[in-house]
């Protein structure tokens, strides 16, 4: 009977609380008392934007800093999900994202709960802190596969995985129930055969200045 190649048995390593430095951004354990207020302030100004920053996840809006402050708190204690900050060069706080999900044994993980204040939607964070956790996960923790799920209406996520070079994988139906409405989950990966093609992508992206870069999807051969 056909059986499936074969992969050596050494476990991946867990993620750690450490910091991950970028060009534009770094990733770093969350400081509840540090990040709370900056970080609120961020994404709760009142505007459309920020109010649909909060649609998709599971918590949030919070009420004010100190509701903020107190899921931080639980954020920080939490190894799966393995929260991080994301802060901007020169800017301080202006999200967050995690590795969760973590499979040791069959060398997989997901990179989730993401989420940047309006202010750095649409600039380098969101694509350097996903290369960041992307060469984490591959090169220095020796993961197999990287996964990313959103709710499967949430189009913004869904295109952002493909830009990023993840692969769509299909539709789990009736996989959650977030704040009393159903989620059918959109599932897709990266493997470590398709990391180095994309790794020279991202790099490419990231050192071009704005005005010259091609788009992301591009620079990748396929």
């Amino acid at each position: 009977m056909p059986v499936g190649e074969t992969v050596d048995d050494r476990a991946a390593h867990a993620p750690e609380r450490r910091t991950l430095e970028g060009r534009y951004v770094s990733l770093r354990p969350v400081a509840p008392a540090a990040d709370a207020e900056p970080l609120w302030d961020a994404a709760h100004d009142g505007s459309d934007e920020a109010s649909r920053l909060w649609t998709y996840m599971p918590y949030g809006p919070f009420d004010d800093a100190g509701a903020m402050a107190a899921w931080l708190r639980e954020c920080a204690q939490s190894d799966d999900p393995l929260f991080l900050t994301v802060t901007a060069r020169d800017e301080g706080p202006v999200g967050m994202t995690s590795f969760l999900n973590v499979d040791l044994a069959h060398r997989r993980l997901e990179v989730g709960h993401i989420w940047y204040a309006p202010p750095a939607q649409r600039t380098e964070a969101n694509t350097e802190a996903a290369f960041l956790m992307l060469r984490e996960s591959f090169e220095r923790l020796g993961y197999r596969r990287v996964e990313w799920k959103c709710d499967a209406l949430n189009e913004r996520s869904r295109v952002s995985a493909l830009r990023l070079g993840f692969t769509f994988e299909g539709v789990f139906r009736q996989h959650m129930i977030v704040k009393g409405r159903n989620r059918d989950t959109a599932w897709f990966s990266m493997t470590d055969g398709e990391w180095p093609e994309a790794r020279v992508a991202f790099e490419a992206w990231l050192s071009a200045d704005r005005a010259d870069r091609a788009a992301l999807a591009s620079l990748r051969r396929h």
